[in-house]
């Protein structure tokens, strides 16, 4: 339930809540419950698509859904008892794509109703902040009296090449949401989106070319995760050109199809090396995985002194440096851009905002600490990838005393789970304090790990205490008995 008074800034009625957030994506909508969850306090979410966010419908949910048939057939192969019964190795295209739509979907309806139940209201439209604690909304004010939230994520970036913009390429969004499966398709980068991206494309049957960079995939994780990713994909005939990129793109037969449809004509591309050396290919499409920039503009930032072209400067409480009443969580402030990292700040956020509205003392959970040295992430590629915490590299890079565990699994788990299993861990540790600062793991079905790991970082558990977690017999898990017999 809302009041009214005056808007400094109409003379007209404005709506009065305790909180406002602007995006109605999940570190959106955590932030807004955690908010006021248990309380008399009152909260509004503007969002002008749907609710529900990036991830439900064109990142997180539809990508996973793209990726399961894939590795489940790759796993039915690997076995003898069940090898023989699969009769092909491909996807079926329609069924994959329906399951896909189910998993998204285009209604947000459900979600509606969840922000209902949770006591939220929806106000549909652009929210833009027009004074302190003001936001407009189409027309309509509303104003909070404890804190506005900016919660509205990222957009795809097409970098300055000659005609690329021009040629309509895909986005993340048309390729977690393809209709149409492209014969050939050039990928342009080597991150996350690009690399799972290139695996549903070849699992759906079109010719994949990966235009990186750089020189190697997954630049920011252990070398040894690009590397594998890249013998597998290379085995499935990807083609990666390292030390590459476009430098001029022509469509002539451009069409606007709308997200996930071949955008009319081939695609001709000039790609050159670090040599100088420039090839011109064709393509039927052109999928751009070249980084995301923050989804601030027009939110009238400018107006409080602050550059929306950049991720926004935020402290461990979420706040906006300079600006005590305003709070900002997920991909726009830049920290940790993955949807559970948005979700965890978010409730760092509402906790926050909660504690200041009741005056109640913080403690460490009003502090978003895992930001900084204990995020996990996991790609799900084949074979899957799964990190947490900070390489080797930047271990040494900053200072601490290293000490690396390094191996291939093979345990009894490992070799009961598939014919071939091929896998590899490392851990990072700091020897100083004898704690768990990095580990990463490449493997089938690896993600399972990640979380073990994630809690012996983040609770700094020291590695006479970790030779107590037994790991069950006979798991993949026994891989941490490896690793740590490996430090004796």
């Amino acid at each position: 339930m809302t009041t009214s008074e005056n808007s400094p800034s109409e003379n007209s009625p404005s709506e009065i809540y305790d909180v406002i957030v602007i995006g109605a994506g999940p570190a959106g909508e955590d932030a807004a419950d955690y908010a006021i969850r248990g309380s008399d306090r009152t909260a509004a979410i503007i969002e002008e698509q749907l609710v529900g966010g990036e991830c439900s419908y064109w990142a997180c949910m539809p990508s996973k859904a793209l990726l399961g048939a894939g590795a489940a057939l790759d796993r039915a192969v690997a076995l003898p008892g069940s090898r023989g019964r699969v009769t092909t190795s491909a996807p079926d295209a329609s069924a994959l794509l329906d399951w896909r739509t189910r998993i998204a979907g285009r209604d947000d309806t459900g979600q509606v109703q969840w922000l209902d139940s949770a006591g939220i209201d929806l106000i549909r439209g652009r929210g833009r902040i027009v004074g302190e604690r003001v936001v407009e909304v189409g027309g309509r004010t509303v104003r909070a009296r404890e804190a506005v939230v900016l919660a509205t994520g990222s957009a795809a970036v097409i970098p300055p090449v000659a005609g690329l913009a021009d040629a309509l390429p895909w986005t993340s969004r048309d390729a977690t949401n393809l209709l149409e499966v492209p014969g050939r398709i050039a990928i342009l980068g080597g991150g996350v989106v690009a690399c799972e991206a290139a695996t549903w494309c070849a699992d759906l049957g079109a010719a994949v070319t990966m235009v990186v960079r750089g020189e190697t995939l997954l630049p920011s994780m252990e070398p040894f995760a690009g590397q594998r990713v890249v013998e597998e994909l290379r085995e499935r005939g990807v083609d990666i050109r390292f030390g590459s990129t476009f430098t001029e793109v022509s469509r002539p037969d451009v069409v606007d199809t709308g997200y996930g449809r071949i955008h009319g004509g081939p695609v001709a591309a000039t790609i050159a090396g670090h040599g100088g050396h420039a090839e011109r290919f064709e393509v039927d499409e052109i999928l751009v995985a070249a980084g995301r920039r923050p989804g601030l503009a027009g939110l009238g930032l400018d107006s409080l002194g602050i550059d929306p072209s950049r991720p926004l400067d935020v402290d461990d409480h979420l706040n906006v440096a300079g600006h005590d009443w305003l709070y900002a969580v997920g991909d726009v402030n830049g920290r940790a851009p993955l949807t559970h990292m948005g979700k965890y700040q978010a409730r760092v956020v509402g906790d926050v905002i909660a504690a200041r509205a009741s005056g109640t003392a913080f403690d460490p959970r009003h502090a978003a600490t895992s930001d900084h040295g204990a995020i996990p992430q996991v790609v799900f590629t084949r074979p899957q990838v799964a990190s947490v915490g900070i390489t080797e590299a930047e271990a040494r890079a900053a200072g601490h005393a290293v000490a690396v565990s390094d191996l291939d699994i093979a345990v009894a788990g490992s070799a009961v789970e598939r014919e071939d299993y091929r896998g590899h861990a490392t851990l990072v540790i700091d020897s100083d304090r004898d704690v768990l600062i990095g580990a990463t793991f490449v493997g089938p079905d690896i993600a399972e790990l990640l979380h073990s790991a994630t809690v012996a970082v983040v609770g700094e558990v020291p590695l006479s205490r970790l030779w107590h977690a037994v790991p069950a017999y006979p798991t993949v898990s026994e891989v941490w008995l490896r690793l740590l017999e490996n430090l004796r």
